[in-house]
């Protein structure tokens, strides 16, 4: 018994040491780049270019990070990302939440063409409707407005496809159950629908927050002044502010700007987890 054995453990041994090394290889590839931008944002100028690379800053120095408050006005482009980002991430789970409700439990006319014009959503890049959504947003006259970089971003194409998946592998038990007590739609949703789905909800809030605090092309394309750009558009800005031969600054503001969304992705990552394979197999 334990000559047949042997080999089957030999084995789970290898996958074993296998999937260790190959998640050590994913850390690596992820972890190293942003350790680099950390420790040089640590970093005296000169010996950011130093070859070769010194992996440890010495000696520590913050000045970086005092050039990014002397070289552009983060505080404002900070404020900006946090208005921007919190709006976009309520109006779409919001709107996510109400259409997948709709398209799980509602019956209505034509609500299957509703799911493949959503599902074709999903397919087109975001990016061929700028220039329709420019000249739209210029006639309005809301360039360098906060309604401008908001409101074409607005859509859930995602959150809604993502949701009405997870909808509908609810048991069917429980939702038969509070219809038989004459639970109305809103009753049905507040009390019934969102206790069992809020995993998945948390997953995709924040994949939003994610999502739309990176913006950047669009924002870009909106947003003249530090009265309305994000930190994204702040960066560049800060980019050509110190030149292509002053890098430390650019870091230390790379760090302040993914320090606040990696905080809260560390946080709810299980969750988020959690939420993107519930309803994988229907309950």
């Amino acid at each position: 018994m334990s000559a047949t054995t042997a080999p089957h453990e030999h084995r789970g041994v290898l996958s074993q040491v296998s999937g260790y090394l190959a998640m050590l290889v994913v850390v690596l590839v992820i972890a190293l780049p942003l350790y680099w931008i950390v420790a040089a944002s640590l970093k005296e100028r000169p010996d950011i270019y130093t070859v070769p690379v010194t992996w440890f800053p010495d000696p520590v120095t913050l000045e970086n990070y005092d050039g990014v408050r002397h070289g552009v006005p983060f505080l404002d482009f900070l404020r900006n990302s946090v208005l921007i980002t919190t709006v976009l991430t309520v109006v779409q789970v919001v709107l996510g939440v109400l259409s997948a409700f709709a398209l799980s439990f509602l019956r209505f006319p034509g609500r299957t063409v509703v799911l493949l014009f959503i599902i074709a959503a999903l397919m087109v890049p975001s990016q061929i409707t700028w220039i329709s959504n420019y000249a739209l947003v210029a006639q309005l006259g809301w360039r360098n407005t906060f309604a401008g970089i908001i409101i074409p971003l607005a859509g859930v194409a995602f959150g809604t496809f993502l949701l009405r998946n997870h909808f509908v592998s609810l048991p069917t038990e429980i939702i038969e159950a509070a219809e038989m007590d004459h639970a109305g739609a809103l009753t049905l949703l507040w009390r019934v629908v969102l206790p069992m789905s809020w995993p998945t909800v948390i997953a995709f809030t924040l994949i939003t927050i994610v999502n739309e605090w990176n913006q950047y092309l669009w924002p870009l394309l909106m947003a003249d002044d530090s009265s309305t750009a994000p930190l994204p558009v702040g960066l560049t800005q800060l980019q050509d502010a110190e030149g292509f031969t002053n890098w430390g600054p650019v870091m230390a503001g790379t760090v302040l700007t993914m320090l606040p969304v990696l905080v809260v992705f560390l946080v709810l990552q299980r969750h988020m987890i959690k939420g993107l394979t519930a309803g994988a197999v229907k309950g």
